[in-house]
């Protein structure tokens, strides 16, 4: 099997160097990568690549994520993110490629409290969630073998995150303050690329399973609970903090006013992943605590 993986630098990109390494050959670019067609921005270029590596799976992992920036960076954002997705669909069904492609929660208004399901209709808040949405479409309209999987609040132990924000902060700060009115599941890139891995030996064994599916880890938790659990860990392995995980101040959205809205209601409904690849999501508190002991114990 030939694999073709942009976004090979990103959180979820590094994890499927691993992950699909075991499926085949694979053919990694990125932004700092050559020839220079691997910029998102360059569509000709992406078309281009996609024809001289002539691949069997084609796995998107980059994307505009600055989701503030993105409100006065509209053009930019759409490009890599509606339509360099929409070129990488046309070139996969042009070659009979399967493409994986990574969405996010943002796609949908944050309304209510029940896991939004795949069916659910959707209406983004910002121009991130808008452009992410645009992209799902141009796949899903293009007649190319498709999995779409929207995630939601990616972290990995590479990189920054919201859980070495924490750390930071609550070593430096004897006061906390922590968004308590979004909810979601802190999802490893590690399970992101690990499920890809995944559906793409049942995705090309059986084509029906190509579709849109959450991928997100189990249970749910607001950023306030997050931080919590996070320094909870954090205590129990002897970092020194300088507050305790009970003293963070839970607060609304508005005390951290942004230029793009973020989604209040991010629960995402795996069940449809689940079923159709004999999956168990794991509760995100165990990835979390891994995530962790990985950066803490280096």
């Amino acid at each position: 099997m030939k694999i073709l993986l942009f976004g090979k630098g990103g959180q979820v990109g590094w994890e499927l160097q691993r992950s699909l390494a075991a499926l085949g050959s694979v053919t990694m670019v990125g932004m700092d990568s050559q020839p220079s067609c691997c910029d998102f921005r360059d569509l000709d270029g992406i078309a281009a690549t996609v024809r001289a590596v002539a691949p069997d799976v084609i796995v998107n992992a980059a994307a505009y994520t600055a989701v503030d920036k993105a409100e006065s960076d509209v053009d930019n954002c759409r490009q890599v993110n509606a339509m360099a997705p929409g070129i990488l669909a046309v070139e996969a069904r042009r070659c009979g490629a399967l493409l994986v492609h990574y969405s996010t929660d943002y796609v949908f208004d944050g309304s209510g409290t029940a896991p939004w399901q795949e069916e659910h209709g959707t209406g983004p808040l910002s121009v991130y969630g808008a452009t992410k949405l645009q992209g799902e479409q141009l796949i899903q309209s293009s007649g190319c073998h498709y999995l779409i999987f929207r995630t939601s609040w990616v972290y990995a132990a590479r990189g920054g995150n919201f859980a070495k924000t924490m750390l930071r902060l609550a070593s430096e700060r004897e006061q906390l303050s922590v968004v308590n009115d979004q909810i979601g599941a802190p999802t490893g890139a590690d399970l992101i690329s690990d499920v890809t891995a995944h559906a793409i030996i049942a995705a090309r064994r059986d084509p029906q399973l190509a579709g849109v599916y959450h991928l997100a880890a189990s249970g749910h938790t607001s950023w306030h609970g997050y931080a919590r659990f996070v320094l909870e860990v954090a205590q129990q392995k002897g970092v020194a903090l300088k507050i305790d995980a009970d003293a963070i101040t839970a607060v609304d959205s508005t005390a951290f006013p942004a230029p793009a809205p973020r989604p209040k209601n991010s629960r995402l409904d795996t069940h449809k992943l689940q079923t159709a690849f004999s999956l168990l999501m794991p509760r995100w508190q165990s990835g979390v605590e891994r995530m962790l002991t990985e950066i803490i114990e280096r």
